[in-house]
């Protein structure tokens, strides 16, 4: 009957999504944003945030008891080690923001996302406050700054400090793999385009496991749709991970507080004592 009603809601998701999309579309062509500094390209200047489920699970999911789950008498129940967290650790549900509904794995990496699930609370990058990578840096729970001069770029992040110092020339490739990759900035008409490539495999899409290769390439796509929300449109491609590329999407909205701005969550310092307290010479029990 679970699997039955997860297809229903499958299906229903589709059709609202395209319906969504061309209305999208429709009101994208209509829609004018105010000129940036140079004059040319629309004005993405501002604070922005998510309001969706995504960092949970970007695929079609039901509320679970938490996020690392183990098998109880009458089906799942939390994992020993999340149990005391409650509600506050369990997963809302969502319509999802793939395109199709789900993501399209390889067999082996199926198989690595759902042992990355069943040990989320170990394997999570976010647990440790690791830098999270594209795209999930933009469906993080926190709000991010868009910083635009007349030929520059550059994007802060509240969560753990994250930037983005995004070249409007092509460099060449990233010298090295790293936690956010190298970004190259183009324009489509109103959109802003970027390419980004060059980051490692150790990021997360989200906490359910979804996982890729470091020939992970990501074509992200800002479009303004009126003078507070911007749609958001992300090409996910990696040959080692997925059989073919595949899509989310979803709207960021202006924080829009008079005092709006970033505020310090530097988290490394708060998974200190999980990771090295026992190491102290008196540790704590």
């Amino acid at each position: 009957m679970r699997s039955l009603l997860k297809k229903m809601a499958v299906s229903m998701t589709l059709v609202a999504g395209s319906t969504a999309l061309l209305a999208l579309d429709v009101y994208a062509d209509q829609y004018k944003a105010p000129r940036g500094p140079n004059g040319i390209h629309p004005d993405l200047n501002g604070i922005w945030q998510v309001m969706n489920e995504a960092n949970y699970d970007l695929e079609i999911h039901m509320a679970k008891p938490a996020m690392q789950v183990r098998e109880g008498p009458q089906g799942p129940v939390p994992a020993k080690n999340v149990l005391a967290l409650g509600a506050v650790g369990s997963v809302p549900p969502s319509l999802g923001v793939v395109h199709g509904g789900k993501i399209p794995y390889t067999a082996e990496a199926l198989a690595k996302r759902d042992d990355n699930a069943a040990n989320w609370a170990d394997k999570d990058p976010e647990v440790k406050c690791y830098l999270p990578g594209v795209p999930r840096a933009t469906y993080m729970p926190h709000p991010f700054q868009i910083f635009q001069g007349d030929d520059t770029l550059f994007i802060a992040y509240q969560y753990a400090g994250a930037v983005r110092d995004i070249f409007t020339k092509d460099p060449g490739p990233a010298p090295v793999d790293s936690w956010m990759g190298q970004t190259l900035a183009s324009w489509d008409g109103d959109t802003l385009v970027l390419e980004v490539t060059g980051q490692n495999a150790e990021t997360w899409f989200d906490r359910a496991g979804n996982h890729h290769s470091e020939q992970l390439k990501v074509v992200e796509r800002f479009t303004p749709m009126s003078d507070n929300h911007l749609q958001y449109e992300a090409t996910i491609t990696d040959p080692a991970t997925f059989t073919e590329a595949w899509v989310i999407s979803m709207p960021i909205y202006r924080r829009m507080e008079a005092n709006a701005q970033l505020l310090d969550f530097k988290c490394v310092e708060f998974v200190e004592e999980m990771m090295y307290g026992q190491w102290r010479r008196y540790p704590l029990d």
